[in-house]
């Protein structure tokens, strides 16, 4: 997005054509309304920027097909010159007509005609600098098809444009659409509109609509157009002293027959402007973020250093991106249905006003007519900043180039730093709403990404605070490590061809998140087919699965405009948290990860555990789609996208603990139901509180140490043995599967093997790293200052006094437990109440033994249970027979 500078925000609104409500289409389902399709084919021109064009920034849907449409505004326009009757000199021509077709071949270049060029769409900026229009109204609109009015003024319209005469899709009598216009006739606009410069005014002013028509279809019998208009509008002896090439362009320009008029290219590079063609230099579009190009290979700095520090204009806000400023006037109140109110643009009816026909007292009656409400209004409203500016007085100047080498907090460039301090701390909802919070943060952001990946830990930093909402999708892709030249990489996978799952992704894609107007909007619809097909058809060893569409929506949303970043993003998750997922037989990856789910929940909530295992209500049930689909099944977007900003900073484990807190926010009903109720309660799943549960999600991430959620069918250790998230987290522990393996690391164990045991093994290292930090790190502590882990060593007294782990408590297996398996309430098993709500790990030389000690301490709710699980029988050895130990495991072990 371009710099705001001296632009205007401007909204002008129009109606969109109704449907009939009893009409379904070919596949059974209601027809798409009109608006959200123009609203689906607006993206793209978010994406068109030119110096010569304005930038749309916005599109607003409201009742009755109503569209508001947010554009770069400028209050000077060619109809100023009009409005002074006076001629434009024929420099000034020829600056505006090459100006305009920059404009128009930058268009068209992207497969777009203006259609809709006139005096009033031609702005100028402050230094009188062409910039266009309106100009996307006619792609938007499908070519006019979606709406009841026509595109284009008719006295700038082209004779082939005029022949074709008007069309509605809904009228029988037309049995083919018209042929959509071409970029030569917005060449004919533009003769018209220079016509109008040279001779000081309107053409075709005071002549009547139908005449006017009529006089545009005969002027093919003449040979000199430019002629006869003068004569017609008495200006002749004006048009004749205009310079050769002045009157040659408008010939040019006002050639009859489409053939033999010129394309916006091809007058550009005519020799009419040999001469001002040379002021202009080539517009250079601005490298992406994600790409093989230098993003700084254009930037120069002046001779002058000290040029940069001249502070002429304190309006830092003007130099912030359209789209972030009107970003910003949302959040400070604004509202484009009263901005258009105010203006009367938009007026409200009475009800009775609205009533086919009505009769008063007196016998007179009222029918309504055509409401004009619903043709196009072409007036734009300028939306004033003024509300925004006075909300961010109080920022200083220095918020607006925050140092990223300075470790001081990016909240203390404010006057009301406080205020910003305390922001923080407020539920993230609040901080989302927060213009001034919001404008440190997107700034800031902003500068982390123009410098990504070289500051990708700083981005990690920053995220773990919160993602504002406006940046979320590049934010999103630096956490997943995206890089390199994905746009290359996307257009090289064949998303044409058709393959077997075509079929099932035309299927689901009308059923995923359609609540959504862009997601369910035509071109919504596309780009998830070629997204979803570009992933299946690059992974030839997996499958498409039901669900994929719905891991696939966040990124679409986020980058409606970007497919190859939607593509990547994919990519580089499903590999993350979903690795093996997408097999075509994923039995065993399923099984294995509700396996250790179940757990999880026993570790977490050994009474809800227990209910839910007494009654059969096992995660085979619930489960599947919510980590098939990372929740984006089971939550709206707006909810998906506070919960990934947080899961894209953990690891693989995560997922288990965000399944975790919801059930505890379900915890209560599901204790007091039997299955049936539990059933029903999932099958229509109650309001979550996302940030809660996000909070939550933290704290049991935090307290579950990360071997407990080891799985074999986990995504590979990385070569290099780093895990990002753990180098830049502060509280989060890294993933256990990204660590490099050792003599004391977890081996893998068979399914059934694992789901005969209840509660989670612990790793010899992991057991050791955690001994350590309880021992002598304040981190691993509880509030009230004690280790949040305690080793409980169930082997014989004689064992234990050989050699132990320091700071563990010893409980023999043969004491705590009677004949029949029972366990027996010995002073012994008494200590473990005093530190129920800490980790306990059970360790012992026999696997089984530890296994059940620890099983019978969940039965009888002990939260927060493991057991040591050695990777095989040599150090269990080394506890029997007294054999030198691995050095890491020696040193926390103390002997008599």
């Amino acid at each position: 997005m371009k710099p705001l500078k001296d632009a205007q925000l401007g909204a002008f609104t129009f109606f969109a054509s109704a449907l009939p409500h009893d009409v379904c289409g070919s596949n059974g389902l209601p027809l798409t309304p009109n608006s959200i399709k123009i609203l689906g084919r607006f993206q793209i021109l978010k994406t068109i920027t030119h110096p010569r064009l304005c930038q749309y920034v916005d599109i607003s849907r409201g009742k009755h097909e109503r569209l508001i449409v947010v554009a770069e505004h400028y209050e000077s326009c060619l109809n100023d010159f009009q409005k002074l009757g006076k001629t434009v000199s024929p420099e000034k021509v020829l600056q505006i007509a090459y100006e305009v077709l920059e404009g128009l071949e930058f268009m068209n270049n992207h497969g777009m005609v203006h259609r809709a060029l006139s005096a009033h769409n031609v702005l100028m900026d402050c230094k009188g600098n062409v910039k266009l229009a309106k100009f996307g109204l006619y792609h938007m609109t499908d070519h006019g098809a979606d709406v009841d009015f026509p595109i284009g003024s008719p006295s700038y319209l082209a004779p082939e444009v005029i022949a074709q005469g008007c069309f509605h899709p809904s009228d029988p009598s037309h049995d083919e659409d018209p042929l959509p216009s071409g970029p030569k006739t917005d060449v004919w606009s533009l003769g018209v509109l220079l016509f109008e410069l040279c001779a000081g005014r309107r053409l075709l002013q005071n002549i009547d609509i139908t005449e006017r028509l009529k006089f545009i279809l005969t002027l093919g019998c003449m040979d000199d157009i430019v002629t006869v208009l003068a004569e017609e509008h008495g200006c002749l002896d004006t048009i004749k002293d205009l310079p050769e090439n002045v009157l040659e362009l408008l010939r040019k320009c006002l050639t009859f027959f489409p053939s033999k008029r010129p394309t916006p290219t091809e007058l550009l590079r005519d020799h009419v402007f040999s001469e001002i063609s040379s002021l202009y230099m080539p517009f250079q579009k601005p490298v992406s973020l994600f790409s093989s190009s230098l993003r700084c290979a254009h930037l120069e700095l002046p001779d002058d250093i000290s040029d940069l520090c001249k502070d002429d204009d304190d309006d830092y806000l003007s130099e912030r991106a359209i789209d972030e400023v009107y970003h910003l006037w949302c959040l400070a109140g604004g509202d484009l249905e009263k901005e258009l109110t105010n203006k009367e643009i938009i007026q409200s009816k009475p009800p009775i006003c609205t009533l086919p026909n009505f009769v008063l007292e007196d016998g007179e009656s009222f029918g309504q007519g055509r409401d004009r409400s619903f043709l196009l209004d072409d007036t734009t409203v300028t939306l004033s900043l003024c509300q925004l500016r006075n909300r961010l007085k109080d920022v200083a100047g220095e918020a607006f180039y925050p140092l990223l080498e300075d470790e001081q907090s990016s909240m203390s460039h404010s006057n009301s730093s406080n205020e910003l301090s305390a922001t923080v701390t407020l539920p993230l909802i609040i901080r989302e709403r927060d213009t001034e919070y919001q404008l440190i943060r997107i700034i800031l952001f902003d500068r982390l990404l123009k410098a990504y990946p070289y500051k990708k830990n700083l981005v990690w930093k920053e995220a773990r605070v919160d993602i504002p909402p406006l940046v979320r999708g590049l934010a999103w892709a630096a956490l997943l490590g995206i890089e390199g030249d994905i746009q290359a990489k996307y257009e090289s996978i064949d998303k044409d061809t058709p393959i077997p799952t075509d079929r099932q992704i035309e299927v689901d894609i009308p059923r995923c998140h359609q609540y959504d107007e862009l997601l369910s909007s035509p071109q919504g619809h596309i780009k998830f087919r070629r997204v979803l097909k570009a992933w299946v058809v690059s992974h030839p060893d997996l499958v498409y699965w039901q669900g994929l569409d719905s891991l696939c929506a966040p990124f679409l949303y986020l980058n409606f405009n970007n497919e190859a970043l939607a593509y990547a993003c994919m990519s580089a998750f499903i590999p993350k948290y979903l690795y093996n997922f997408f097999l075509k037989d994923n039995s065993h990856v399923i099984q294995e990860y509700l396996t250790v789910f179940s757990q999880m929940i026993a570790f977490h909530d050994p009474e809800l555990s227990n209910h839910l295992n007494e009654i059969g209500f096992i995660p085979d049930l619930y489960a599947i789609p919510w980590f098939l689909t990372m929740f984006t099944h089971v939550f709206p977007l707006h909810k998906i996208f506070h919960l990934w900003d947080t899961l894209l900073l953990g690891n693989s484990s995560f997922p288990f603990c965000i399944g975790v807190a919801i059930l505890q926010q379900l915890r209560d009903r599901l204790l007091a139901n039997g299955f049936n109720e539990c059933i029903l309660l999932f099958s229509d799943l109650p309001e979550i509180d996302i940030e809660r549960c996000v909070r939550e999600s933290i704290s049991l991430f935090c307290w579950t140490p990360k071997s407990a959620t080891y799985r074999q069918h986990a995504q590979p250790p990385k070569a290099t043995g780093e895990n990002g998230f753990g180098k830049t987290a502060t509280y989060y522990p890294s993933d256990y599967q990204d660590m490099p393996k050792t003599d004391l690391s977890r081996e893998p164990l068979a399914l059934c093997d694992l789901k005969a045991e209840v509660s989670p093994r612990i790793s010899a290292e992991d057991l050791i790293d955690l001994c350590e930090l309880s021992l002598t790190g304040p981190t691993k502590r509880t509030k009230a200052g004690k280790p949040k882990i305690v080793a409980v060593d169930i082997r014989s007294a004689e064992d234990f006094s050989r050699g132990h782990i320091s700071g563990s408590i010893n409980i023999p297996f043969s004491s705590a437990f009677s004949p029949d398996g029972g366990l027996v309430q010995c002073p012994a098993t008494g200590v473990l109440q005093s530190y129920r709500g800490r980790v306990i790990v059970v360790i012992s030389h026999a696997v089984k033994s530890a296994a059940m000690f620890a099983a019978h301490l969940i039965k009888v709710n002990f939260p927060r249970v493991l057991y040591t699980g050695w990777r095989d029988q040599q150090v269990e050895d080394h506890w029997i027979a007294d054999c030198p130990l691995p050095p890491d495991l020696t040193t926390f072990l103390s002997f008599t």
